[in-house]
């Protein structure tokens, strides 16, 4: 009770302010977890999160939390995105979506699409524990965040780790196409190759944000000129180049409420959704009592 009377006091006091959801995998029904933990939530607590936030937010597209002049209205603003394009996020995530009609923007790598997993999962240990700091901190300040020379380096998977699960994968362009065609669901880039963009030199920098935005277009409809930073990483040279490449948006992968007038277009914030949430954890965030 005392959960619910703070949810609902704060949700009043944000009615005027938007909360972006950053989700990464979904579990399909009957798959097992794997990977980098912390990324990968099993469908049927996505499927519980999505009614608890409908019950409590107007889920409402990017295009349309980002835009100007919004309406006054009892409830908050949510927006639901998905980064990496994971297999299980464009089947099973869009299915949950679908069945409840809620909108929602998948930012997509196109260089890494085609059913390749991920480094970060390649690397990460068996169980809960998540990717190693060190192993991470060397990823992405050493080698730029480069999938191809970060499995190099690392020896690829060592092979006493189990496979990786068929659904901790990229989506191919076939399984993204049918999510893109499902009422409500939006494209966004998440670069081509999924780099450490604040590492790269301006030719590299340039093309890693021109490339995928050109890519997208020329394939779907319904593409929102938004960016989101892998890894969260940026700089200010970053943002004036995101603006340069034609994007109008860049969204983080950490902070909280967006409030009109109070962010920089090219760093708004976002609540990442770890898979280790509880119900009520979850529910406290979305209300804003929680962080």
């Amino acid at each position: 009770q005392i959960v619910v009377f703070v949810q609902d006091f704060d949700q009043r006091a944000r009615r005027h302010a938007t909360l972006i959801l950053a989700y990464h995998d979904i579990v399909p029904h009957g798959a097992v977890r794997g990977g980098d933990a912390s990324l990968h939530l099993p469908q049927a607590q996505f499927a519980d999160q999505l009614d608890a936030l409908a019950r409590t937010h107007d889920v409402v597209p990017l295009d349309v939390a980002l835009g100007g002049g919004a309406p006054a209205r009892a409830r908050p603003r949510a927006v639901i995105t998905f980064d990496d394009a994971y297999y299980g996020a464009v089947t099973a995530g869009v299915e949950e979506l679908a069945r409840r009609a809620l909108p929602a923007t998948i930012f997509v790598p196109p260089g890494l699409l085609g059913g390749q997993p991920f480094w970060w999962d390649v690397l990460a240990p068996a169980g809960d524990a998540g990717l190693d700091a060190g192993v991470r901190a060397r990823a992405l300040a050493t080698l730029a965040g480069n999938t191809r020379a970060i499995l190099e380096d690392a020896g690829h998977a060592p092979a006493a780790r189990p496979p990786l699960p068929s659904h901790v994968r990229s989506a191919t362009e076939e399984e993204l196409s049918r999510a893109a065609a499902t009422p409500g669901i939006a494209l966004g880039s998440h670069t081509w190759s999924h780099p450490n963009l604040a590492a790269l030199d301006e030719p590299e920098l340039g093309d890693e944000l021109a490339r995928p935005l050109a890519w997208l277009r020329e394939r779907y409809d319904g593409v929102v000129p938004v960016l989101t930073y892998p890894y969260g990483l940026f700089s200010p040279r970053v943002q004036h180049a995101a603006r340069a490449a034609g994007y109008e948006a860049a969204l983080r992968i950490d902070g909280g409420w967006l409030v009109r007038g109070r962010h920089d277009a090219f760093d708004l914030p976002r609540l990442d959704v770890s898979s280790g949430v509880s119900a009520a954890g979850f529910r406290l965030r979305v209300a804003g009592v929680l962080s």
